[in-house]
């Protein structure tokens, strides 16, 4: 669960203010509300909303929950509470769970594609995240049946290519290596040979960056014929697209990680509604 202190940031950027044109129009009643799916996906969010929604007063009944599959016109939260709190929180709830509901169906896609030619291969986000939105942004992954990867730089050793071009690449692993027992060391190579050599100089984790798939089978082959493939684990990255998923699937990697599913994010259709009738709005 996201802290709620960062998603009242997100209302405070939405109405600094207050919500100017409910405060005018709407009188302080209570009504009923519903939340609805628009497309067809997996489900994520809905703890945020209701989060953002409960603490301004208004009463949320789940009738589904993030993670689940869902379709178009699948009854999502049910609202009861004051119009203008419904009203003020709309718009925020429904643009986070449409962005984590589309990053979490883009993930179970790749991780269904994958998982189809092998199940031990594990899709991964990277940190192409939007500012201020990676913790929702990683949690959708998660929720969509993916790896998070790093949060943050403080998480993990990831040595690239920026790096080597200012300290050569085994001088570089002994430096990780002798700053920090405790996190894992992953060096960035787009070359069978320096993968080789990363691995020889002792690198955990191996990234083949930019290799198509028959330069990535090229590098596995490599270092099995070298006796390294079993000591390090082989992640692949770069320019990965859904088509090219199965067939990096079959090289004996081991994680495909892909900036696409958080920084290319097709948003997820959901709608509010407030119920007309008895028990909704009645003016003065």
């Amino acid at each position: 669960m996201i802290p709620i202190e960062d998603l009242l940031r997100f209302i405070q950027e939405d109405a600094p203010w207050g919500d100017v044109t409910s405060d005018a129009v709407v009188p302080e009643v209570t009504c009923r509300a519903v939340i609805q799916a628009k497309d067809s996906g997996i489900i994520a969010g809905l703890a945020e909303a209701r989060a953002l929604f409960e603490h301004f007063g208004v009463t949320v009944r789940a009738r589904s929950a993030d993670g689940r599959p869902v379709r178009p016109g699948t009854t999502l939260l049910e609202l009861d509470g004051p119009a203008r709190a419904i009203l003020l929180v709309e718009r925020t709830a429904l643009n986070i769970i449409g962005r984590m509901s589309g990053i979490a169906t883009r993930t179970r896609e790749a991780v269904d594609a994958v998982r189809a030619v092998s199940p031990t291969v594990r899709v991964a986000a990277t940190r192409k995240t939007a500012p201020g939105l990676r913790l929702l942004d990683k949690k959708a992954v998660v929720l969509g049946g993916g790896d998070p990867h790093r949060y943050t730089l403080s998480d993990m050793i990831l040595i690239k290519d920026n790096h080597l071009a200012l300290v050569p690449l085994p001088e570089a692993v002994r430096r990780a290596k002798e700053k920090s027992l405790y996190r894992a060391v992953e060096v960035e190579v787009e070359t069978a040979e320096d993968a080789v050599t990363a691995a020889n100089a002792g690198a955990d984790i191996i990234l083949l960056d930019n290799m198509g798939p028959d330069a990535v089978e090229e590098a596995v082959r490599t270092l099995k014929e070298r006796g390294l493939r079993e000591w390090v684990i082989l992640e692949v990255s770069g320019g990965v697209s859904a088509a090219d998923l199965a067939r990096y699937a079959m090289t004996g990697i081991d994680i495909i990680s892909m900036g696409a599913l958080t920084h290319t994010v097709r948003n997820f259709d959901v709608s509010l509604d407030i119920l007309k009738g008895a028990g909704t709005i009645r003016l003065p």
